[in-house]
């Protein structure tokens, strides 16, 4: 009997869209511009077998910036978008706010 086997692929880096507190947006670690981003995540995805990508914004970012990047990517043909988030640090002892009752 034939068989066939694929050759094993190593595992690929995660595919991450940062947007920092300045909004600069950055595929993995390489800046690009917001204008190009679709066609530079189409690009990579040509290769990619998963077309998986997660997206991290800073808390500081305006929604309706992070909706427009969220567009681009899906127009891109991203398939899976998942969010990129931080647990919520509670306050310093000295940062508390008083209630009044």
């Amino acid at each position: 009997p034939e068989t066939t086997s694929q050759p094993l692929i190593a595992e690929k880096e995660h595919l991450i869209i940062t947007i920092n507190n300045k909004n600069q947006i950055f595929i993995n670690n390489y800046q690009v511009a917001f204008d190009f981003l679709q066609e530079k995540l189409k690009k990579i995805l040509e290769s990619q077998e998963d077309r998986g990508v997660y997206l991290r914004a800073d808390k500081e970012i305006p929604y309706g910036f992070v909706v427009q990047v969220m567009s681009e990517i899906k127009e891109a043909g991203v398939e899976k978008l998942g969010m990129v988030t931080e647990p919520i640090h509670q306050k310093k002892k000295g940062n508390k706010q008083k209630v009044k009752s």
